[in-house]
């Protein structure tokens, strides 16, 4: 780590002013050149724990940045991770009021949700079937507090300014199925995804670490790092299988998952 407490802390609580202010700030990655990825993390702990204090409580986790494309577009070669929390959950076919986001887009994922503890460095496949209660088509609805673009020199977001962001996390909308983990190939559940009755994306569940189980053992054994587990009743994103879609004002996103199900948000 590079940065100083008190900019952790500042960093933290700008980006939970902008959250309530739907003001962006600037890229954290000119600010702080020298940051790193434990200082983003630092970061994006301190902002969680402002909204902690605030009366928010943790439901679950959110692992991101898991396709080989956008691996490689950032030029990482790990996924990363954010905290879901109560007040981002929706219900599927809900309207989201306007102003509540910045600049929200959309993802498609599968969601687990767990029934007993995950822990330790050694998780394996085995571990997270045990410990899930059962699975469910989801959206994941990503916002960015940081602008993605500096508009003097045109330098874009990286990875830290991601993660201190919480993983560029805002919402998480679940399908109403719900599925036992050795119902389906998850590997081969897919879903076609559209905006507006146009058809914007389609992905299966490989693009996720080749299977979405291999998305809940790293981000087990990432948090072991930090003495964290993934707790019962807790929901994981396993990451998205489809590019961000844009979901402006007036964008009604239908996720059709075929006979694992269905999930729908409205933007009003």
């Amino acid at each position: 780590m590079t940065l100083a407490q008190n900019d952790i802390d500042s960093a933290a609580a700008d980006l939970f002013d902008a959250e309530q202010s739907g003001q962006q700030i600037g890229l954290l990655s000119k600010r702080f050149c020298d940051m790193d990825i434990d200082d983003a993390y630092a970061v994006q702990k301190a902002l969680v724990a402002q909204k902690l204090a605030a009366g928010r409580h943790v439901i679950g986790w959110k692992i991101g940045l898991t396709s080989r494309a956008m691996q490689q577009a950032l030029n990482i070669t790990t996924p990363d991770s954010g905290v879901l929390l109560d007040d981002m959950l929706f219900e599927s076919g809900a309207n989201i009021p306007k102003g509540r986001f910045i600049q929200p887009r959309v993802e498609a994922e599968i969601a687990f949700v767990m029934k007993t503890p995950l822990a330790g460095k050694n998780i394996t496949r085995e571990d997270v079937i045990a410990a899930t209660d059962y699975v469910s088509a989801s959206l994941e609805i990503l916002d960015t507090r940081v602008l993605r673009t500096d508009p003097t020199t045109g330098q874009t977001r990286i990875i830290t300014d991601t993660i201190a962001d919480n993983a560029a996390n805002a919402g998480i909308v679940l399908g109403r199925e719900k599925h036992a983990i050795d119902a389906f190939d998850l590997r081969w559940v897919g879903a076609i995804v559209a905006a507006n009755n146009t058809v914007e994306e389609t992905g299966l569940g490989a693009g996720v670490l080749n299977d979405p189980i291999e998305g809940i053992v790293w981000l087990a054994r990432r948090m072991a790092q930090y003495n964290q587990r993934i707790e019962p009743g807790q929901v994981i994103l396993s990451g998205s299988f489809i590019r961000p879609i844009e979901a402006p004002s007036g964008t009604k996103i239908n996720a059709d998952y075929g006979p694992f199900g269905t999930v729908e948000i409205n933007f009003s």
